[in-house]
């Protein structure tokens, strides 16, 4: 069962000038390449290192795995452990124009294929902002990429309003996207960091973002939550629960079961039953398609991820129009 147009609104790239940089020892936060027998890795040290696969950083390597996926459309975006939340300000800046116009770059390539993402120095707020209003008001590109907390500073802070504050006036969307380079306590066997971890991250950011009342300060603010919403949908009835009873959970309006709908969801469960699940319980049209593109804990084909899911107009708003509309694909 195969859909018209596909829109992956969750993969990520390093470009090339960043990569030349770690070739070079020049890249922020001493980031390097090491070529090893299997192929060149990239190499954080902080601990963090992964394969460098020629889909991060090559356009036609992207777009041959973007073709054998059934993708048309990917929103490209860079891959989080270059978010450098952790560096000094005034690099974190710099660090995240260079980015912005590498990605910007590589959408030009191939501008029917690609459409940008931008990354943001969120360890300095003001010119996060600013340079949201730059990417999207000079570059053209659809929104930005953050994490669901800064170095331990939670979405929610207050100090981090102007960057919230500039996503809804613009008519953007952020995708909060889990991240780490180092080490996690409790977590560093198995892989959990990712496998545990970031779903965790997402759901901690999600409940925040309802519990402090920031949905209900900036109704017109969208965020994308990525791997299907982390633990958030099937714990929903949790924080509901504790909202009725507990002092510290009354802030919000509503009963956070109702805010699951300002939030809109990637398809990545690695489950096609949990992904059908969480379309019926958030609705198909807070639903898109996502891969994570080009890591290897990439989520498979939309016809695989949407296998239990056979409604044909359910799997035209997951697959081209939800994401076209949110990020204004068609403009």
């Amino acid at each position: 069962m195969s859909t018209a147009r596909v829109v992956d609104v969750h993969s990520h790239v390093i470009p090339p000038v960043l990569l030349q940089a770690m070739r070079e020892g020049t890249a922020p936060d001493g980031i390097t390449i090491e070529d090893r027998e299997s192929g060149p890795w990239v190499i954080h040290r902080q601990g963090y290192q992964y394969p460098l696969l020629g889909a991060f950083h090559d356009v036609a390597a992207r777009l041959t795995a973007m073709d054998e996926a059934g993708v048309d459309v990917a929103l490209i975006s860079a891959a989080p452990p270059l978010f450098l939340y952790w560096i000094e300000r005034e690099n974190a800046r710099a660090a995240s124009v260079v980015i912005n116009d590498a990605i910007v770059a590589m959408v030009k390539e191939a501008p029917d294929r690609f459409a940008g993402l931008a990354t943001l120095p969120m360890q300095d707020p003001e010119a996060a902002a600013e340079e949201l209003r730059r990417c999207v008001q000079e570059l053209g590109m659809k929104g930005a990429q953050i994490g669901p907390h800064i170095e331990g500073t939670p979405l929610d802070s207050p100090e981090l309003r102007p960057v919230l504050e500039t996503a809804a006036e613009l008519g953007v969307p952020l995708v909060v996207h889990p991240y780490y380079v180092g080490s996690a306590p409790d977590l560093d066997d198995f892989y959990l960091t990712n496998l545990q971890g970031n779903p965790w991250q997402i759901a901690v950011c999600a409940s925040r973002l309802i519990f402090s009342g920031v949905l209900d300060e900036l109704p017109e603010l969208n965020f994308v939550l990525v791997h299907g919403g982390g633990h958030l949908p099937y714990q929903i009835g949790r924080l509901d629960h504790g909202h009725r009873v507990r002092p510290e959970a009354k802030l919000p309006k509503l009963a956070p079961s109702e805010y699951l709908r300002r939030f809109h969801y990637d398809s990545l469960t690695h489950d096609a039953k949990s992904t059908k699940w969480l379309t019926e319980r958030v609705g198909a049209d807070r639903v898109m398609y996502g891969s994570d593109m080009p890591f290897d804990m990439a989520g498979g084909p939309f016809d695989d991820q949407l296998a239990n899911v056979p409604d044909e107009d359910a799997r035209r708003l997951i697959a081209w129009s939800n994401a076209a509309q949110l990020f204004h694909l068609d403009d």
